[in-house]
C-alpha cells in the first residue's frame, strides 16, 4: 500500500473516528437527558398524586368527623335505652334499637382479663370477635374503659367516644364500615354503633387515591402503572406477586395502598423501596418486566401525621427509544455526507504531500544496495527538505562507518584465532552449551577427557554428558546461575563417550547479552580421578590409625569390667554360693561391655541407610515426646522455637534421631537440679540450623577441644563414643556440628544441615517473583 493511500486512509479514519465519537456522545447525551427528563416527570407525577391524595384525605377526614359525631349521638341515645348491666341486654333488643336509631348495627363490647370482645350485637357474626390483635383499636378501647381521653392519632376523639377510620369489616370483609365506640361510666360495656352501607363504600372509592391514579394515567399515556406502596408490609411472606395479601387486608396495612402492581418484581422492588426511604430521594431502575423494557421510579412520600409511603411510577422505555431512533437517523445521514466530502479532499491532499517522498525513497534504495553517490538534490526548506539533508549526511557517515567496519573485522578475526589457540592449549576441558542444552563449541582437552571431537559434540546434548544420578543437581545449579547466583566449582561425575564414569571438578559460568538475558553456559571440567585416588589412600590410612586407637581404647575400657567379672566368678567358685548382689553387679558390667562394643561397631562398621526428604521439626518433636517423661523426672522443661516454614533436609531419620537423643540426654544429665532446654530451629540461606542449649554447669574451656574423641568424657558412666558417633552422622549428612560452652553457664550445640530440594525450589520461586 502506497503512502498516498495510507495518508488518505489515516485522514479518512480520523474523521470517521471523530464522527463516531461525536455520534456516540450525542446519543449518550440525548438518552441521558431524556431519561433525566422522564424521571423528573415521574417524580412530578408522583408528587401531584401525593398532593391529590393528601387533599382527598383532608376531605375524607371532614366527612368521617361528621359521621363520627352522628355515631356518638346514636351511642348516647342508645345508652338511655339500654340497661347499664350487659347481662340485662338482649341481642334482639339491639337489633330493634339499631333500626330505630338509623344505623346498620349496634354491638356491645366487654372487657375480659386479657381482651376486649363483642358480647352482644344486632349482627350475630360480630358476637365473640376479639380486638386484642387490632393494634391501635385495642389501645383506644382500653383507654375508653379507663374513662380516659383516647390518645390515638387515627380516627376521631370526642368525650367518652372514639371512632375508627373507614376500614373493611372483620366479620364481613366485602364491606367498608365506619365504627363509633362510646363508654357510659354508668355501664360495664362499650356501645359500638356502626354504619355499613353502599354509600360509605362508594364514598371511600370516590375519595380513594386509585381514582386519582387512573386519571393521572389518562393524562400521561407513557405511564404504564402507578402504585402506592406500604413499606411496612410490602414484600412480606404473605404477599402474592400481584401485590395482594391474605393477612394484611385492611386499608391501613395493605401492601398496595392504591393503584395496580402488574409490572412488579417483589425482591427487586423491595430493595429499591428501602433504598429510597434510607436515602430520602427517588430511586430509578432500568429493567425489563413482562418482556418490556421500562423505567421504574420509587419516590418516597413523607407525611408528618399519616406516616411514610412510597409511590412507584412505571414508564414505558419505548417513549425514550423512539426519540433516540429519530435523532440517531438524522445524525447518521449527516455523518455519511461529511465522510464522502472528507475522503475526496484527503486523497487529493495526500498526493501533494507524498510527491517529494518518492525521490527520497529512490535514494534510500540506492544506499541499501551500497551505492552512496550521488547525493540528493534538495530544493525545499520544509520538513521533507530537512529530511533529504539528513539522508545525505547519513549516507556520508555510513560510507565512513563501512570502511571502519572492514578494518575492525580483520582485527577481530586475528583475536579470535589467538583465543582459540589459548583455549585449545589449556589442560582443562572447556565446552559451551546454549540455553536448550545443545553444545556449541569444545576444545582439544574436552576431546581427550570425554572422547568426543568438536563435530560430534556439536550435535550432542547435555544428557549424554551428565548421568541420571547427577542430572537433578545439574539442573538446580543451572537454574541458580540463571537467577544470578555465583556458584563455586563442584566435584561430581560425568559420562565419557564409551559410557564410563569420570570424576571431575566442574566450574560453570553464564554468558549474558547486553540486556542481561542469559545466552549460554561455559563449563570447565578438570579430571579429579588421580587426586581422589590419593585422597582415598590417605583416608584409609587415617581410618586404620583411628581404628587402632579405638581398638586400644576398647581394650582398655573392657579390661576393667572383665577384671570385676573374673573376681566375682573366682569368689563364687571358691565359696560355691551364688550371691544375688554379685550376679546383679556382673550383669551390670556385662551390659557396660555390650554398650562399649555396640558404640564401637556403630562407629567402625558401615550402616545401611536410606536417605529421604524429612522435616527436621517433626524429627525434633518426636525426640521431645520420647524424652519428655525423663525430663519431667529431673524437673526439666523444653522450650521450642521452630520456624513456621517447612525445614526439609535429605537425611536418614533414625540417625538424626540418634544425634538429637544423644545431645538432649547429655543436656538432661547436665542439669540434675532442673532447668530449661531450649531447642531453636531456623533457616539461614541454604542451611537448616538447629541450636540446642541447656542451663547446666557447662564444659571447662580446656576440655572443649577434646570433645568427640573416643572414650573422652566428663561423666562417670560415659564412654565418649556417643558424641563421636553423632559427629560422624552429621558429617555423613554433609553438615557440621559445633559445641560452645562457658563453664557455669551451660552449653550450646549448633547443627547445620544442607536444606532439601523443596526449600531451594521455594526460595528460587520467591526470588523469581521478586
Amino acid at each position: 500500500m502506497s503512502i498516498k493511500t495510507k495518508l488518505s486512509a489515516i485522514i479518512f479514519g480520523s474523521v470517521l473516528l471523530i464522527l463516531a465519537l461525536n455520534l456516540t456522545l450525542n446519543l449518550y447525551t440525548a438518552r441521558s437527558n431524556l431519561r433525566s427528563e422522564n424521571v423528573s416527570n415521574m417524580k412530578m407525577t408522583a408528587m401531584q398524586i401525593a398532593v391529590a391524595v393528601e387533599q382527598s384525605s383532608y376531605s375524607s377526614n371532614y366527612v368521617e368527623g361528621q359521621i363520627a359525631k352522628n355515631l356518638r349521638m346514636v351511642a348516647i341515645l342508645a345508652s338511655y335505652e339500654l340497661d347499664p348491666d350487659i347481662k340485662n341486654v338482649r341481642s334482639d333488643e339491639l337489633k330493634a334499637l339499631s333500626i330505630k336509631l338509623g344505623v346498620s348495627n349496634i354491638s356491645l363490647l366487654v372487657k375480659t382479663d386479657n381482651d376486649i370482645v363483642v358480647a352482644k350485637s344486632s349482627d350475630s357474626k360480630e358476637i365473640g370477635l376479639s380486638t386484642k390483635d387490632r393494634g391501635f383499636w385495642y389501645i383506644a378501647l382500653l383507654e375508653l374503659f379507663r374513662d380516659q381521653v383516647v390518645t390515638i392519632e387515627q380516627g376521631q376523639t370526642l368525650d367518652n367516644f372514639w371512632s375508627g377510620p373507614f376500614e373493611y369489616s372483620t366479620a364481613t370483609p366485602d364491606y367498608i364500615d365506619k365504627w363509633g365506640y362510646y363508654h357510659d361510666p354508668r355501664s360495664n360495656y362499650i356501645i359500638d354503633p356502626y354504619i355499613r352501607s353502599t354509600a360509605v363504600s362508594d364514598y371511600v372509592k370516590i375519595m380513594s387515591p386509585s381514582e386519582i391514579v387512573r386519571q393521572s394515567k389518562e393524562v400521561n399515556p407513557g405511564i404504564l402503572e402507578i402504585t402506592g406502596i406500604n413499606p411496612d408490609t410490602f414484600g412480606s411472606a404473605s404477599m402474592a406477586p400481584d401485590g395482594s395479601d391474605s393477612i394484611n387486608v385492611k386499608l391501613h396495612n395493605r401492601p398496595i395502598q392504591y393503584g395496580t402492581y402488574i409490572y412488579g418484581n417483589v425482591e427487586q422492588d423491595k430493595a429499591a423501596v428501602m433504598q429510597a426511604l434510607n436515602r430520602k430521594e427517588p430511586v430509578t431502575l432500568d429493567t425489563e418486566v413482562l418482556g418490556k423494557r421500562v423505567l421504574k421510579s420509587f419516590i418516597p412520600i413523607f407525611r408528618p401525621e399519616a406516616g411514610t409511603y412510597v409511590i412507584s411510577v412505571v414508564m414505558d422505555y419505548a417513549v425514550i427509544s423512539s426519540v433516540i431512533r429519530t435523532q440517531l437517523f438524522n445524525n447518521i445521514s449527516t455523518s455519511l455526507l461529511l465522510l464522502v466530502v472528507f475522503f475526496l479532499c484527503s486523497y487529493v491532499l495526500a498526493g501533494i504531500v507524498t510527491r517529494p517522498i518518492q525521490s527520497i525513497l529512490g535514494k534510500v534504495n540506492d544506499v541499501a544496495k551500497g551505492k552512496f553517490e550521488p547525493p540528493l538534490d534538495v530544493s525545499s526548506r520544509d520538513e521533507l527538505g530537512q529530511l533529504a539533508l539528513r539522508i545525505n549526511a547519513m549516507t556520508f557517515h555510513l560510507m565512513q562507518h563501512t570502511n571502519r567496519l572492514g578494518q575492525t573485522l580483520e582485527e577481530n578475526r586475528a583475536v579470535k584465532e589467538h583465543l582459540e589457540s589459548v583455549i585449545n592449549g589449556t589442560s582443562d576441558a572447556i565446552h559451551t552449551v546454549d540455553m536448550d542444552g545443545r553444545i556449541l563449541s569444545t576444545n582439544r582437552a574436552f576431546e581427550e577427557l570425554y572422547g568426543w571431537n568438536a563435530a560430534q559434540a556439536a550435535v550432542s546434548k547435555t544428557p549424554y554428558l551428565v548421568p541420571a544420578t547427577a542430572l537433578r543437581q545439574e539442573t538446580a545449579r543451572l537454574q541458580l546461575l540463571r537467577e544470578g547466583t555465583a556458584l563455586p566449582p563442584i566435584e561430581t561425575v560425568r559420562l565419557k563417550r564409551d559410557g564410563s564414569v569420570v570424576e571431575v571438578s566442574v566450574s560453570t559460568s553464564i554468558i549474558r547479552d547486553e540486556e542481561g538475558h542469559p545466552q549460554s553456559f561455559i563449563h570447565v571440567s578438570r579430571d579429579m580421578t588421580e587426586r581422589n585416588r590419593m585422597e582415598e589412600l590417605l583416608r584409609r590410612s587415617e581410618k586404620l590409625t583411628t581404628v587402632g586407637q579405638l581398638a586400644a581404647g576398647v581394650a582398655h575400657e573392657i579390661r576393667n569390667p572383665l577384671t570385676t567379672l573374673r573376681g566375682f566368678l573366682q569368689l563364687q567358685q571358691e565359696k560355691k554360693v551364688l550371691v544375688p548382689l554379685h550376679i546383679e553387679l556382673m550383669l551390670s558390667e556385662l551390659e557396660r561391655i555390650n554398650l562399649i562394643v555396640s558404640e564401637f561397631l556403630i562407629l567402625a562398621k558401615p550402616q545401611a541407610v536410606h536417605f529421604q526428604q524429612k522435616d527436621v521439626r517433626h524429627i525434633l518433636s518426636d525426640v521431645i515426646s520420647l524424652l519428655d517423661s525423663q525430663a519431667h523426672l529431673f524437673g526439666i522443661e523444653f522450650d521450642t522455637r521452630f520456624s513456621e516454614h517447612p525445614a526439609i533436609v535429605h537425611c536418614e531419620e533414625n540417625q538424626l534421631k540418634q544425634v538429637f537423643i544423644n545431645i538432649v540426654k547429655n543436656a538432661i544429665e547436665a542439669m540434675p537440679e532442673g532447668g530449661t532446654i531450649t531447642l531453636t530451629q531456623h533457616i539461614v540461606k541454604n542451611f537448616v540450623v538447629i541450636v540446642i542449649s541447656d542451663e547446666g554447669e557447662g564444659v571447662p574451656e580446656d576440655m572443649l577441644p577434646k570433645l568427640g574423641e573416643p572414650f573422652f568424657t566428663n561423666k562417670e558412666s560415659g564412654t565418649g563414643l556417643g558424641l563421636m558417633v553423632s559427629q560422624r552422622i552429621i558429617q555423613a549428612h554433609k553438615g557440621s556440628m559445633e559445641i560452645q560452652s562457658e563453664f557455669g553457664l551451660g552449653a550450646e550445640v549448633t547443627i547445620r544441615l544442607p536444606a532439601g530440594q523443596s526449600i531451594n525450589e521455594e526460595r528460587s520461586e520467591e526470588q523469581g517473583e521478586n
